[in-house]
């Protein structure tokens, strides 16, 4: 039984193959375009699925969509009823897409994956998936439970913004709903907007803004923009909102409350904003701490599976797992709507199909579905592009990377299989020395081009974590925030306590202090043998070498530009951003010995994010 997911059409359009309920394949179409958060039909990505399952369009048993539309227009007429006539622009602005397109998506499906293959019968073989019971399928079916309770939080599906559902085997039940327009994730997106940011890409600058602030404004928000009840199910005061009327996230009124208009992408960052970011993400950890209290208190399940944009903020992931009111947790790492593609497939082979399920350990596979290159490409795809490089053997490429490591180079890692989700792994990161107090600053302005406060994550080789973190738990996906061990923190003199803001970026905190976070916190990134044994290695080198089992792990691109995919796209990133070197397979390049007529100029070279 073959079965392929599709998320398409709102951001982070992706496909996910399924065989006989093993996942085979999934990627997101950005990685192909080569267009940030593309939401095109995912043409290159069910393409690149098909080919890894070794199939046509025709050999699929059923093909699964992510939401369900005529819902979502449903939510569109009766919104726009309910606010008239305010919102007519942004009404008489989506209607005609929805009925060009949206509305009548099934015929639009099935027209798209025709110019794939005109075999299939696809009236028969379509079907169509709720949006979070997709998300939620894609928590609790590739998790190692065989019953756990499952909480999506995001900005809306068709109708539902958080949703609790109860998992056994091949069941999954939705219990609870929160409906739009009161949404935890547009609540958070409100302020990723006011501060500057944009919404559906800058929620992770906000939550790296956040420890450089106090949260001066959460009993401000508490009182004013949301009433929370002591099981976490809240409302929305709409009126200082503008996203069911109008064409931003937040009112004149929100704007008079926090006393102004929002900050512009090129204005300073203040000390306010600082707190503004503070305080949402203080009020976005108590929602949902006391979501997940009152489920597992009511329900008696220990395990709990996360999934939705929220469940990205890895910093209340970590609060709910410290908090130990569930025994143990799994997040989908593909958490957002691209995830939805494989919460479809396995929505549609568990609960539409009615097939048997084995809950046998993480089935995610370490997130590695991506596309992947032999050797010979990777000569091949190289040397077309004018690279010079030498190949190395296993052995020496390890020893060559950790080498360089050592010495404070950054390092572009282009490995095996592309993740699938938002995160670099360990098979499309750049990497760098944690111990270096300018790898921060260094990684984030002269190979990033992006803002100076983004913290990084560490890699840290499974079996040595609670030596550096506090925490002792498998933390594959980059999902869970915790602090550096007191043993090797370094306690700031009183004039570096006096610091505020982004002046305490620069002091050192740690031993491994470029993913020490303002606060002492880190977002952790766990690696495994099993999983990932040419990455393992690499950081088993480089501890031998240092005696420290931890790396800087960052997403291999600039800001802007999605995660590369290809030897070429590792290249182009290479060549036009300062990398010291790039091990592409067993091919291993300096950047002083390339042609200086390839150099690129990659900081401007993409939107920004």
């Amino acid at each position: 039984m073959r079965i392929l997911g599709i998320s398409a059409f709102y951001h982070d359009s992706a496909a996910a193959l399924l065989d006989d309920g093993r996942i085979v394949a999934a990627a997101q179409e950005e990685r192909f375009t080569r267009k940030k958060h593309d939401a095109r039909f995912p043409l290159h990505a069910i393409r690149y699925c098909l080919a890894e399952g070794g199939i046509a369009v025709g050999d699929l048993d059923r093909v699964v969509f992510y939401d369900k539309p005529f819902v979502k227009f449903e939510r569109l007429l009766e919104t726009y009823l309910s606010f008239a006539p305010r919102g007519y622009k942004t009404f008489r602005m989506a209607i005609p897409l929805w009925l060009r397109e949206k509305l009548f998506l099934k015929d639009l499906l099935l027209k798209e994956l025709r110019k794939i293959s005109g075999s299939g019968k696809w009236n028969e073989e379509l079907l169509f998936s709720e949006h979070h019971l997709s998300h939620a399928a894609s928590a609790f079916f590739p998790s190692p439970f065989d019953e756990a309770i499952v909480l999506t939080m995001d900005g809306v599906g068709e109708w539902a913004t958080t949703s609790a559902a109860i998992g056994r085997g091949n069941s999954l039940e939705v219990q609870k709903e929160i409906h739009f327009p009161h949404s935890l994730g547009f609540l958070y997106s409100a302020f990723t907007y006011y501060t500057g940011f944009k919404v559906n890409s800058g929620e992770y600058k906000l939550m790296g803004l956040a420890p450089y602030g106090e949260p001066k404004y959460k009993d401000k928000i508490l009182e004013h923009l949301i009433d929370v009840k002591a099981d976490g199910s809240f409302r929305l005061n709409i009126g200082y909102f503008d996203f069911c009327t109008g064409l931003t996230m937040t009112s004149q009124r929100f704007h008079d409350l926090f006393g102004g208009p929002p900050r512009k992408p090129d204005q300073l960052l203040t000390p306010y904003h600082m707190d503004l970011a503070a305080s949402i993400q203080a009020v976005t950890e108590e929602i949902v701490l006391r979501l997940t209290r009152s489920l597992c208190e009511e329900t008696g399940i220990r395990n709990l599976c996360l999934a939705g944009g929220v469940a990205l903020n890895c910093v209340a992931n970590g609060k709910v797992l410290r908090d130990a009111c569930c025994d143990r947790i799994w997040i989908q790492p593909a958490a957002g709507d691209a995830g939805g593609a494989l919460g479809a497939a396995l929505a549609g082979y568990h609960l539409q199909l009615g097939r048997a399920r084995t809950a046998n350990g993480d089935a995610m596979k370490g997130s590695f579905l991506g596309p992947a290159f032999t050797q010979r490409e990777i000569e091949d795809r190289l040397t077309r592009c004018g690279a010079r490089f030498e190949v190395l053997a296993d052995s020496a490429l390890i020893a060559t990377g950790a080498e360089d490591l050592a010495r404070s180079k950054a390092l572009g890692w282009f490995q095996g299989r592309m993740e699938f989700g938002p995160r670099a792994l360990g098979n499309r990161s750049i990497l760098g020395d944690p111990r270096s107090p300018g790898m921060q600053k260094t990684l984030n302005l002269k190979i990033k081009y992006r803002e100076s406060f983004r913290p990084f994550a560490p890699s840290v080789l499974r079996e040595r974590v609670s030596d550096w973190f506090e925490l002792d738990c498998d933390s594959p996906y980059m999902l869970l925030v915790a602090d550096v061990v007191r043993s090797r923190r370094r306690e700031m003199t009183r004039e570096e306590k006096q610091l505020f803001g982004i002046d305490k970026l620069n002091v050192p905190r740690s031993e491994i202090p470029a993913v020490t976070h303002v606060d002492y916190s880190a977002r952790v990134q766990t690696v495994h043998e099993d999983t990932n044994p040419r990455y393992h290695a690499l950081l088993s080198a480089f501890e031998r070498k240092t005696g420290c089992p931890v790396l800087v792990n960052t997403s291999f691109n600039v800001r802007g530009e999605p995660i590369v995919c290809t030897p070429e796209d590792a290249f182009r990133c290479f060549m036009g951003s300062e990398l010291d070197a790039l091990a592409a397979g067993n091919c291993y390049l300096r950047k002083e010995g390339q042609d200086p007529a390839l150099k690129r100029n990659y900081e401007t070279a993409f939107e920004p994010d």
